[in-house]
């Protein structure tokens, strides 16, 4: 009996399972790259588009923002679907609904069939950055879930560098070809992630839910470290399902539930408890402040900022954006290996406290140049592009990722679909509102007022962080509820799932 408890506690994992499960959650994460592509693509097409299309700086910021305010269509139906027809097939249904919308934007004739290809592409995006963290959370083992969580925030970052390549690569076509064949080509990704989510298991907790325990197992077996964390994740799941037990087999009748929808929206939104309201305050004025602390302005004008800092040729434009892609993305791959080494306070307030000081920096900078029309300021252009640089080398370390890391952490089991969506909603307006409202913000400040305007904002978001933040790094679920203040009683329905991850941790350690 002693020998096989020691053989159970000695036995490794297995490191295929870990490389399957790690590649399935990489790919979903994928589907995060369509909105990365067209954050990043629009930022250069929109110099094209404005002298091509002939349209107004109010119609150009509206056509650049209004994807954010279309994409929660999709973030919210994105929910129900995935019950429909499953994980995997709802990041296919994403990427087809980007790939019509890119097409469209791609063979755009005027203003309004623009317009309507940025809806469609929006629908997409809504879908992609909702399926593509709730498919990784439930196909990865949980040895390896803290890190994989964090991928779709990579792959944003990579899909604005792809975009602002396509912009350096095509910017050389005739004007009314460049900027469609920037946009159409942005099919060409999603497409391949189409094809690339076949070779993608199912989630087993969608497989529970409709039954399926004997391919839900299959799965769990394939995605776990060893066998014995397979059994605990699905009776965990089984457990999360309504499903007795006891109750086993191929296929099972899962009981329907009365009343949960409703009881989870009064539970978190209607009348929560103290702590409830707490955790998705906090939630929502994390996703707030990432985006109201200016990234989009940044990532989406850069061309316009660099061009008001006093470059003026478009190559140099877009070579200078593509500098700020590919040091996004860098930053972002480091800020994955120091979420669970650095802890999650550490990183967001050194982000933010960064942020504030370049975003002072690069409004100085500008109203330096803006204050000397004509005039060449070799330092004024420098602090410009160092700053823009140090921002989103400061902002993709921390407050970028941590979003969604600490959001998918704080919220309890019961609660946290809806308030992960209740998060991405705050994030999407806030976008949406930023990047419509810059250029009018700038004419009627100045742009060098605008980031001081954004400097003073990620004041407030890092004594928000600081007052009101817990850090959650390492932290149980029974210690998180109290974190926020929840009562013992609060957590009862909690504790068992805990207390089986905590051994399920243990063994695959």
């Amino acid at each position: 009996m002693a020998s096989g408890r020691l053989a159970e506690a000695v036995e490794p994992r297995k490191k295929s399972n870990v490389k399957y499960a790690s590649f399935c959650a990489i790919l979903a994460s994928m589907a995060s790259i369509i909105l990365g592509y067209d954050i990043g693509v629009m930022s250069g097409a929109a110099i094209y588009i404005k002298k091509d299309l002939q349209i107004t700086d109010v119609q150009l910021e509206i056509l650049m923002g209004i994807l954010n305010v279309y994409s929660l269509i999709g973030s919210f139906a994105a929910g129900r679907t995935s019950d429909w027809i499953g994980r995997r097939f709802t990041v296919v249904f994403a990427a087809a609904i980007f790939f019509v919308g890119a097409l469209l934007m791609g063979f755009a004739v005027d203003y309004a069939m623009l317009m309507a290809g940025r809806f469609v592409a929006g629908v997409g995006v809504g879908y992609a950055i909702m399926i593509a963290p709730v498919y990784t959370a439930e196909i990865a083992p949980a040895a390896s879930r803290g890190f994989l969580t964090s991928f779709p925030e990579v792959f944003i970052n990579i899909g604005i560098l792809l975009g602002y390549v396509s912009n350096y690569a095509f910017a050389r076509l005739p004007l009314h070809l460049g900027w469609r064949v920037m946009l159409g080509i942005g099919a060409v990704p999603s497409a391949l992630l189409a094809l690339m989510v076949f070779g993608m298991p199912e989630s087993p907790r969608w497989l529970v839910m409709k039954g399926r325990l004997a391919d839900a197992r299959a799965v769990l077996h394939k995605t776990s470290d060893t066998p014995e964390e397979a059994a605990e994740r699905l009776a965990d799941i089984k457990a999360a399902a309504g499903i007795p037990k006891d109750l086993d087999g191929d296929v099972v009748t899962v009981p329907k539930e009365r009343n949960g929808e409703s009881q989870v929206w009064k539970e978190l939104i209607l009348s929560p408890t103290p702590a409830i309201r707490r955790i998705l305050l906090s939630a929502v004025g994390l996703h707030f402040f990432q985006q109201a602390s200016g990234i989009d302005s940044v990532v989406l004008y850069s061309p316009r900022v660099f061009r008001s800092a006093g470059i003026s040729d478009d190559n140099k434009l877009l070579g200078t954006t593509c500098a700020v892609g590919v040091t996004k993305t860098l930053f972002i791959l480091v800020a994955t290996f120091l979420l669970d080494r650095a802890g999650r306070r550490p990183l967001l307030l050194t982000s933010t406290g960064g942020m504030i000081v370049s975003l002072v920096g690069l409004g100085t900078g500008l109203t330096v140049v803006g204050q000397h029309p004509g005039a060449k300021i070799p330092w004024a252009v420098a602090l410009c592009i160092l700053s823009i640089l140090a921002y989103v080398s400061f902002f993709s370390i921390g407050l970028g990722p941590m979003a969604s890391v600490y959001t998918s952490e704080i919220f309890p089991l019961r609660v946290r679909a809806l308030g992960y969506a209740v998060g991405v909603a705050s994030n999407r307006v806030t976008s949406g509102v930023i990047s419509m409202t810059f250029l009018s913000l700038s004419k009627a400040i100045t742009i060098g007022g605008s980031f001081f305007l954004y400097s003073g904002i990620a004041g407030l978001a890092w004594a928000f962080f600081f007052t009101y933040l817990p850090e959650t790094r390492g932290r149980t679920l029974e210690e998180m509820g109290r974190l926020f203040g929840m009562e013992d009683t609060d957590m009862a329905g909690e504790e068992s799932a805990a207390a089986k991850q905590k051994v399920v941790e243990m063994r695959t350690s």
